[in-house]
């Protein structure tokens, strides 16, 4: 059964981060807000727990799985980027981007893209996600919490707490998420590439739209 912690969305409760950390680290999987739309949460080197993320989204090794981090020093940790890259970083986080970058040693193999050795990861702009990130001390391995067969990422904790509390071991309610994905833009090749448009704004990068949306 999962617990469920209804936290304040500008002044979260130390007491309630300090409970759903706790279950994360014993290798849980929570559901929280984020400022694109609730998420699916794990520790990153966790096994078992990965593999309910993955279990749950029904997607496999393949699907770029995100590392939220709270900085972009934290991010710099976990990917390799160049001088033209960071000042892409720098000026899109935090925020609603995820950035598809190739991953350092700090990533277990199995939590990145097996051929590519690439790995998703963002800044996020919310102050109850950033709270958990200071809480846990490192990133957190994220999804967007959308269900098999449907195209939206579900945005009502209670309906969350309902629909997966046999599967997630915590809910974290901060209120609604905005509906919308964030932009996806890959780095791993060199020029950027957006490979999906969403919330993030991509003319403020100076980016326009040449892949398709995933």
């Amino acid at each position: 059964m999962a617990q469920y912690f209804e936290v304040h969305p500008q002044h979260p409760q130390p007491r309630l981060l300090k409970q759903a950390v706790a279950l994360l680290r014993q290798g849980g999987v929570a559901a929280v807000p984020t400022d694109s739309s609730y998420a699916l949460v794990c520790h990153l080197d966790d096994k078992t727990a990965v593999e309910t993320l993955r279990r749950i989204r029904a997607v496999d090794e393949r699907h770029h799985l995100t590392l939220l981090c709270r900085d972009l020093s934290e991010l710099a940790s976990y990917a390799r980027v160049d001088n033209q890259q960071y000042r892409l970083l720098k000026s899109a986080t935090p925020g609603a981007y995820t950035f598809i970058l190739e991953a350092t040693k700090e990533v277990p193999r199995r939590v990145s893209h097996p051929s590519r050795r690439t790995i998703g990861l963002r800044v996020p702009d919310h102050i109850v996600t950033q709270a958990l990130l200071a809480e846990m001390g490192e990133p957190l391995l994220a999804t967007t919490l959308i269900m098999p067969g449907e195209t939206q990422a579900l945005n009502d904790a209670h309906e969350i707490r309902e629909r997966l509390q046999k599967q997630v071991q915590a809910v974290v309610d901060a209120g609604a998420c905005p509906m919308e994905p964030t932009s996806v833009i890959d780095l791993s090749d060199g020029e950027p590439r957006v490979v999906r448009q969403g919330r993030g704004d991509l003319a403020a990068l100076g980016l326009v739209v040449d892949g398709e949306e995933a």
